[in-house]
């Protein structure tokens, strides 16, 4: 229309032509970019960068960096730009783990009952374990979560789903953790958490069984979730190649994305990290 105008033509003809209202096409002329325009390219731009570093994260995620980075939004608001941008989270379908074999008897009661709260770290932990391929076969993850900040204390991975791949996990998490005598392991009835050298674990750390119900996905829901969410933004996102690959890409994102950058609703949209580190700081104080 300009070029028009500079052509001698009148811009009410050419708005007539067009059917387009004069007044408001002088009233973008005059201010093109509008000040609700700035704000939403800002906001893009700080989700264009959350999503640029990590493609898993989802909307909610990606609100939380960009309310980091000094741009507040809605969790809708950084719904509706990146649907609008395509900045879609790398999700995969789930894939189904375990061998089909019928589960053996339980060693231990529930003593959790699908109540996954706990009120200090040390109380209440989960484990299961979680299998993914590759091109050199199969790996194997045992993962052990507290479910009071929800942090991964312990895990061990390995090419082969044996006892030891248990009882490493949860030596690990004793030794990282420490104070663990009388803490609660709940686990379903998987034969590595109902073998022997698991047991003597347990009693070795001073520490109390649990299990669940056979067929009951449910009295481990907490950690079920976790493994979704590793099948979902690691796991299922590529083929791997090699076992090495693949481990060093879990450790990877449970120790820089999950614990450190993955606020949880939970948590107060605080990362296990921050959760602990806050929950913990008045009791070290108070001692």
């Amino acid at each position: 229309m300009t070029e028009l105008a500079a052509a001698g033509i009148p811009v009410t003809v050419t708005c007539r032509v067009l059917k387009l209202a004069r007044q408001p096409y002088c009233r973008w002329l005059a201010n093109p970019i509008t000040p609700s325009e700035v704000v939403e390219a800002y906001r893009a731009n700080a989700l264009y960068d959350a999503h640029h570093d990590d493609p898993e994260f989802g909307h909610r995620l990606l609100a939380d960096e960009a309310r980091e980075a000094g741009e507040p939004m809605a969790d809708r608001t950084a719904w509706r730009i990146a649907s609008q941008h395509g900045w879609w989270s790398a999700f995969g379908k789930k894939k189904a783990r375990g061998g089909g074999k019928k589960a053996g008897p339980p060693v231990h009661d529930d003593l959790v009952g699908r109540d996954f709260t706990a009120i200090a770290p040390n109380q209440l932990w989960l484990t299961d374990i979680t299998e993914h391929r590759t091109a050199e076969g199969k790996l194997y993850l045992c993962a052990i979560k507290d479910v009071f900040g929800n942090k991964i204390v312990g895990y061990s991975i390995d090419s082969r789903m044996k006892s030891r791949l248990a009882v490493s996990a949860l030596d690990n998490a004793a030794a990282m953790r420490g104070g663990v005598a009388g803490c609660v392991v709940h686990s379903d009835r998987g034969s590595q958490f109902r073998s022997r050298k698991f047991l003597r674990a347990l009693t070795r750390h001073r520490m109390v069984g649990s299990m669940g119900r056979v067929g009951a996905a449910g009295d481990n829901a907490a950690m079920e979730s976790f493994f979704s969410l590793l099948q979902k933004n690691v796991l299922n996102r590529r083929s791997w190649a090699t076992r090495d690959e693949l481990r060093i890409a879990i450790v990877t994102w449970i120790e820089r994305t999950y614990h450190r950058r993955r606020r949880q609703a939970a948590l107060g949209r605080l990362t296990p990290i921050e959760f602990e580190t806050i929950m913990n700081t008045p009791a070290a104080l108070a001692a």
